[in-house]
């Protein structure tokens, strides 16, 4: 665990469009535990929240990534049965991820990523790796409230072109883009 203070590669950003269709966010801060070996009984492609408010994803076989809130590490870490795990690492700083939100959200996706996002292949709580934008990204559908949403997960260094890249994206479904995002 870090006791450096969190820098986001994204610049904090929070950008929705004026009716609501759309919406893209910062989300870097949020912890991120990386576990291998053997772990909780999520399934491959899946994720679970669990009544903490921390999100279980099945990101690899053997492999799950775990989601809370900003400054959580320790107390995820805590709640990890490690006589099972083989690696517990914390992965916050080294990750840039975002949410697109929105019931445009999976059209803008669509735009730059590959996978077919189609409801039944993709339902809420699927957990899948994906190019976005010609970057290597772990993503999951997260709705909230009935809305849809995706988190998008990528190596710190590529976040401040992958948010540029879906936003951009975004754009026609009515986002507003500052000059300081805009890959033009």
């Amino acid at each position: 665990m870090s006791d450096l203070l969190f820098q986001s590669p994204l610049n904090k950003a929070e950008l929705t469009s004026p009716g609501g269709n759309i919406g893209l966010t910062d989300e870097s801060a949020t912890t991120k535990i990386l576990v291998r070996g053997q772990g909780p009984a999520v399934a491959y492609g899946q994720s679970k929240l669990l009544p903490n408010g921390t999100l279980i994803c099945g990101s690899r076989p053997d492999e799950w990534t775990f989601l809370a809130g900003p400054g959580k590490s320790a107390e995820v870490q805590a709640g990890i049965d490690q006589s099972e795990a083989t690696t517990i690492v914390d992965i916050t700083h080294g990750r840039a991820m975002m949410r697109l939100f929105g019931p445009a959200a999976t059209q803008a996706l669509a735009k730059v990523c590959s996978i077919d996002l189609a409801d039944d292949l993709t339902p809420d709580g699927a957990v899948f790796s994906a190019s976005v934008a010609k970057v290597t990204c772990d993503l999951v559908r997260s709705d909230s409230q009935g809305i849809q949403a995706y988190l998008i997960s990528c190596e710190r260094s590529f976040g401040a072109y992958l948010i540029s890249a879906v936003a951009d994206a975004a754009q026609e479904f009515g986002l507003g883009v500052p000059a300081e995002l805009s890959l033009h």
